[in-house]
């Protein structure tokens, strides 16, 4: 017996990895931008800065992953959805701060692989990278025996963009009358997954084929849809020089993420009727018994990005949000407070 068949003996079959990197290749290769300047393959990836677009150009970064909700990919045998929320978890944070996403890199880590599975999974960061306008230039593959459990993976992103600096989006302009607008969600995302587990599994006894009560779609269906990329909506927004801050309502909700943004001396007031909430989240509610404030602390309940603006520009912005093919409602106002910076939801 030689090296490699003891080694695929010890549980990592090269063979198999080489077919899954020719299994990408096409998933990869449709992402590319002109500036992508390496094949997939080599030891690192190179990308032509087009330094004629920028002044002063600030590269922009940002990392993240999916969370347990891989675990629902994992009991509904559906591997291609976990990939754009992978992206978008990156992607998002990095146009709050007006970046463009240039590239991105992803890290898939598993005991055993098996090409198929992971073929959907970079898929799916592929269509991710499609529609956030970025280039998948690079990733790593890791197959580490023994140490998921078999028909298990976890994934990491990596994003980088680029921004001028004198177009930076930080919030510090934001002021008292400034109007607040929300972008559609389309569901749950990728936050708060290990309380939507306790309460569909363990609490109601679900599993991912069941019919959710009230709902057409049944658990991992609904569970497992992907987090909206907002990119291409809030560089439009941007570019109409209204926008003061965005806001990616990511774990924490509205009550942690807002205030990120907030300079002191400030709140922002939410309607919560100005926005519909997602049946999903009335059904976490219900049979989680978890209290409103929690809700809306853990879960974007039904907002999934917000832009605060000039109430001049509102309209307009609205207006070229809703162009792009997202829903943009205004949802609130900027408040002059005493207190720490804050949100108020009523």
């Amino acid at each position: 017996m030689d090296k490699t068949d003891r080694y695929k003996e010890a549980g990592v079959d090269i063979d198999e990895g080489n077919r899954f990197v020719e299994l990408i290749k096409p998933a990869v290769k449709r992402t590319f931008r002109p500036e992508v300047a390496t094949d997939i393959g080599g030891f690192g990836a190179m990308f032509r800065m087009d330094t004629s677009r920028y002044k002063k150009p600030l590269l922009v970064s940002s990392t993240d992953g999916v969370g347990t909700k891989l675990k629902i990919s994992f009991m509904a045998k559906k591997y291609d959805t976990v990939g754009i929320d992978l992206v978008a978890m990156s992607v998002n944070d990095l146009v709050v701060q007006g970046a463009e996403p240039l590239f991105f890199l992803d890290y898939f880590a598993t005991g055993k692989l098996e090409s198929a599975d992971a073929a959907e999974v970079v898929n799916g960061i592929s269509d991710g990278c499609v529609q956030a306008g970025c280039a998948l230039i690079g990733g790593e593959t890791a197959e580490m025996a023994g140490f998921y459990d078999p028909g298990e993976f976890d994934l990491a992103g990596f994003a980088v963009g680029v921004v001028d600096e004198d177009k930076v989006i930080d919030g510090k302009s934001i002021a008292p009358g400034d109007v607040i607008i929300g972008l559609e969600s389309s569901g749950i995302h990728s936050n708060g997954y290990s309380l939507v587990r306790k309460i569909i599994f363990e609490q109601m006894g679900l599993k991912v084929e069941d019919k959710l009560p009230g709902m057409d779609k049944n658990v991992g269906e609904e569970l497992l849809t992907p987090t909206r990329i907002y990119v291409k909506a809030a560089l439009a927004m941007a570019a109409t020089g209204g926008v003061k801050g965005f806001v990616h309502i990511t774990g924490g909700g509205f009550y942690e993420n807002i205030p990120r943004i907030l300079p002191e001396g400030l709140l922002a007031r939410i309607q919560k009727d100005s926005f519909k909430v997602p049946p999903i989240f009335n059904v976490l509610q219900e049979n989680g018994n978890v209290s409103e404030a929690e809700m809306y602390r853990v879960f974007n309940m039904g907002i999934g990005f917000v832009a605060i603006v000039d109430p001049e520009k509102a309209e307009e912005i609205i207006k070229t949000a809703d162009e792009t093919g997202e829903k943009a409602l205004i949802i609130g106002k900027i408040e002059k407070t005493a207190e720490a910076s804050h949100v108020i939801m009523e």
